[in-house]
């Protein structure tokens, strides 16, 4: 039996970005940005971003939620593939990176679909439960800090509708979700959710092994 992780080094990685990844100039130009950054390791791969845009095509998704958006390449593929009508809330706390973020927003002429909520995530996500925004949303993406991703995760599957997509990154963590002797709160917190979702049945659920690990949970 084949395994389902292909060992990719870095001459298969160019392969696979110069045979499948249309990426915009615009956005290159912001994951070059990104890339000098101390905390560059936070970006998604393009090849990611690429297929979470396909997932929204997919799903006809106009209302989406991203959770931990650093400088603002998930968004922009998301944003962009949801169309003029698409609205994203966006959930961040530094106001440093998402600068860099609105820049490239603007230029891309999508400033206006994206509505970014500078503050603790979860007081976000709570009050737009306290608004009556339970089931609003076509799409959510959870990318900030882990150990809050199970609140994350609860509030997110609320805010979706049914049959609608929650994305869930770095559940692989590395490989350190393998490692028993890893027990650090970020290991613990991302372990301890994946062994949730496997047993909840309130979602479809897979993994997709791209960039750090992608779990799709698709709420029933």
């Amino acid at each position: 039996m084949s395994k389902s992780i292909l060992p990719i080094d870095d001459r298969l990685y160019d392969y696979i970005l110069a045979n499948w990844l249309r990426e915009t100039p615009l956005m290159r130009r912001l994951r070059d940005e990104t890339s000098r950054m101390p905390m560059s390791m936070m970006q998604i791969s393009p090849d990611q971003g690429q297929f979470m845009a396909m997932l929204v095509e997919l799903i006809g998704a106009r209302r989406a939620l991203e959770i931990g958006s650093f400088t603002g390449y998930s968004a922009l593929a998301v944003a962009s593939a949801m169309g003029p009508q698409g609205r994203l809330v966006c959930c961040d706390i530094s106001e440093e990176y998402t600068a860099v973020a609105r820049r490239y927003w603007q230029e891309a002429g999508i400033a206006d679909r994206i509505d970014l909520k500078l503050g603790p995530a979860l007081a976000t996500l709570d009050a737009l439960l306290a608004r009556g925004e339970a089931g609003k949303f076509d799409f959510a993406f959870i990318d900030a800090d882990k150990t809050n991703y199970d609140g994350y995760y609860e509030r997110a599957l609320r805010l979706v509708r049914p049959g609608g997509l929650i994305a869930i990154d770095n559940v692989l963590w590395d490989g350190a979700v393998a490692d028993t002797t890893k027990t650090d709160e970020d290991t613990v917190a991302i372990r301890q959710l994946n062994a949730k979702l496997l047993k909840d049945e309130r979602v479809a659920l897979s993994l997709v092994p791209i960039g750090d690990g992608l779990t799709l949970a698709r709420r029933r």
